[in-house]
Formats: structure tokens, sequence, C-alpha cells
């Protein structure tokens, strides 16, 4: 893969990534720039795992992931909205109930993992094409890792305009990319 390639592959890899942590930042109050550097390493490294997940599972899974990942990713990208949805109308508007200032490790690490799973399936597709695929993974979480911590922040300046129902703003961001993205498969199957 030559270099325009690989920045065009990392830049589309990362979309959904930045889209869910614009949705994570306005669930944060007021999350600060260690904050979006956090959530934008987690999302970076796992982003970079999982195409090499992907390639190492080569020929053997190919039809597995392919076949799946949509699925996967909607289930678990709804699920986590539908979950903040939930936690958002829990909220009572008379309680002057702080949001968060940080979201917990294993809640960023599913929706990473939850917004990694193309790019699994991308390293699958990449093994048939014999990519050196390290190079394209550091390329992928590097670029996730950029995108993911500007969203944050982004998500910082949409919470303050959506006021306590950012959480809310939140949980449908992730379930319309989990809807995205299973529209997008099945649009394309």
């Amino acid at each position: 893969m030559n270099l325009v390639s690989t920045a065009l592959l990392s830049l589309a890899m990362s979309t959904d990534a930045f889209a869910a942590a614009v949705g994570k930042g306005t669930a944060l109050e007021k999350p600060r720039w260690s904050e979006a550097l956090r959530t934008g390493a987690i999302f970076g490294v796992i982003e970079a795992c999982t195409p090499i997940i992907g390639w190492a599972l080569g020929l053997s899974a190919a039809s597995y992931v392919k076949d799946w990942d949509h699925w996967i990713a909607f289930v678990l990208l709804a699920g986590l909205g539908i979950c903040m949805v939930v936690g958002g109308f829990k909220a009572n508007p008379q309680d002057d109930v702080a949001k968060p200032s940080r979201h917990g490790f294993w809640m960023l690490a599913l929706t990473g993992f939850a917004t990694s799973i193309d790019a699994m399936a991308v390293g699958v597709g990449l093994a048939f094409l014999n990519v050196d695929i390290l190079p394209v993974a550091a390329a992928i979480g590097l670029t996730t890792f950029v995108a993911v911590t500007l969203g944050v922040m982004v998500g910082r300046v949409l919470g303050a305009v959506a006021g306590k129902r950012a959480e809310i703003v939140g949980g449908i961001v992730l379930v319309g990319i989990g809807a995205a993205i299973l529209v997008e498969h099945l649009g394309g199957a």
C-alpha cells in the first residue's frame, strides 16, 4: 500500500470513532485535554490492534468477520447508546447532579472496540493483499488517536449547548453510528 492509500484508509477507519468521541464528550462535565488524550489513546490503541487481529485471522475467518462485523458493531453501539439515553432520562432536571468528569476505562474500551470492528474486517482484507500490516495499523491508530481526542473536545462544546440532556444526545449519536454501519453494510451486501 502506498502512503496516500494508507492515509485515506486511516481517515476512513477513524470517522466512526470520531463521532462516538463527540458523543462521549457531550456526556462529560467540561472534559479537559487530559481526558480527551486518555480517550484518544484508548481508542487509538484498540483501533491499531483490531486490523492486526483481523490480518492474523486472515483467510480462515474472513467470511465470519465480514458477514457479522456490522451486526456486532450495531449491537454494541446501540446497546451503549440506549444505556446512555436511559441514563439521561433518569437524571432529575431539578437536581444539580454533576455529569462525570471522565468515563470509565471499560466503557471507553468497549466503545472503542465497537467502532473498530470494521478495522478488523479491513485487516482480513489486507491479509489477502499481502500488505505489511504494522505500518498500516500504526497509521490507523495514530489517526484515530487524533480524531478521538479532537472529537471529545468538540463534544465539550456541544455538551455546553445541549445542557443536562447531553448524555441523551451522546447516546443517540452512538445508536446512529451503529445504525449507519448496519445500513451501509446491508446496503452493500
